[in-house]
């Protein structure tokens, strides 16, 4: 172990953030870390093919030009301008609380919800506070009142693990009344029937995060992006690595952006399978939350949720067994092709019965 002496204070008291299992491609059947089961659009991985044959001798545009403008078209914003683009949205959410938390400072977060968000403040010598979900995972007023010392909040929405939303009307009233930024994260937009990127322009303190592992079938190239008035754009612009997005992720990114039918017609497919993955969930006992989101959050009165997720993984299916103080257990299922939850959910029933 490395002398604790020798690191910051904050990053020697810190506990790393676990990410989803990543096991060898093929093994296992992945339902666990909400990546989108089907391949990327072949006019995506066409531009990847000619990306890799480019000039990868040279840097890459720092500020990605290109997948902005597309961006900016598909999203009917004002302009390139009021976007960032970043390697996934994680390291959106990373220059965020840099550039918006100092040392000693504070963040709110809803619980529970995405527990990076507690890494990063701790990263950065910040305080985090957590704001519970209301029983029918609304959000109390709380979350949206001020504090002296407090200089972000963080919304995921849909959230996780719940899948659940939070209305684009609510969520303005809830900015309204905050003195700091209030970060939309909507890595999961994409599959819900509404999303708060109309309020961007309507509030400078309002910004949305997005990213296309999800909906867009590229958690391999790691790319998302923040949406903010050009003000907010170019101060966060200034903290950001030189080269923080490579060249073949910005032709994957771009390309794309105009693969509106192709994303139309996924999410359709998976938002069907995953209303059937409610339904039958709950015909074994299941108490299932109506999600917005790739994934469902289910819980069984019998409690032996280790268990279910030991016997699945024993039969090479991952999922993802959560634990939250004060709040619960359960599993969190992605969205898998019909063949891959017909597989998930005959073992579940299997188990049970």
């Amino acid at each position: 172990m490395a002398d604790s002496s020798l690191f910051r204070p904050a990053l020697s008291r810190m506990m790393a953030y676990a990410p989803g299992e990543q096991p060898p491609p093929g093994k296992y059947i992945k339902l666990n870390t909400n990546e989108n089961p089907y391949p990327p659009p072949p006019a995506v991985v066409e531009a990847i093919r000619k990306a890799a044959g480019g000039p990868l001798n040279r840097y890459p545009d720092p500020v990605a030009t290109a997948f902005r403008v597309a961006a900016a078209d598909r999203l009917n914003l004002p302009g390139p301008e009021w976007i960032l683009a970043g390697n996934g949205s994680d390291e959106i959410l990373t220059l965020l609380v840099r550039g918006f938390v100092g040392e000693g400072q504070r963040l709110r977060l809803p619980y529970p919800s995405y527990v990076l968000y507690r890494t990063l403040a701790d990263i950065q010598g910040a305080a985090w506070e957590q704001v519970t979900f209301e029983n029918d995972w609304s959000l109390p007023n709380a979350f949206g009142e001020s504090a002296d010392d407090l200089r972000l909040v963080l919304l995921p929405n849909p959230n996780s693990p719940s899948g659940t939303i939070i209305s684009p009307d609510r969520v303005s009233q809830l900015a309204g009344s905050l003195d700091c930024p209030l970060v939309v994260d909507e890595a999961y937009a994409d599959f819900a029937d509404q999303n708060c990127l109309h309020l961007v322009q309507q509030n400078e303190r309002i910004m949305v995060t997005r990213t296309l592992s999800k909906s867009y079938g590229l958690a391999g190239i790691r790319f998302g992006f923040l949406v903010a008035q050009p003000q907010v754009i170019s101060e966060l612009a200034k903290i950001k690595d030189s080269y923080n997005c490579d060249g073949i992720s910005i032709a994957a990114a771009t390309a794309a952006m105009g693969c509106g039918d192709w994303l139309s017609d996924i999410r359709t497919k998976m938002n069907a399978t995953r209303d059937r993955m409610t339904v039958q969930l709950a015909s074994m006992g299941f108490s299932v939350v109506p999600s917005h989101a790739n994934f469902v959050w289910c819980q069984h009165p019998n409690g032996k949720h280790p268990e279910l997720y030991e016997f699945l993984k024993k039969n090479q299916i991952l999922v993802r067994y959560m634990q939250f103080p004060e709040w619960g257990e359960g599993l969190r299922i992605s969205v898998g092709t019909d063949e891959q939850i017909d597989a998930c959910l005959m073992l579940l029933e299997r188990y049970l019965s």
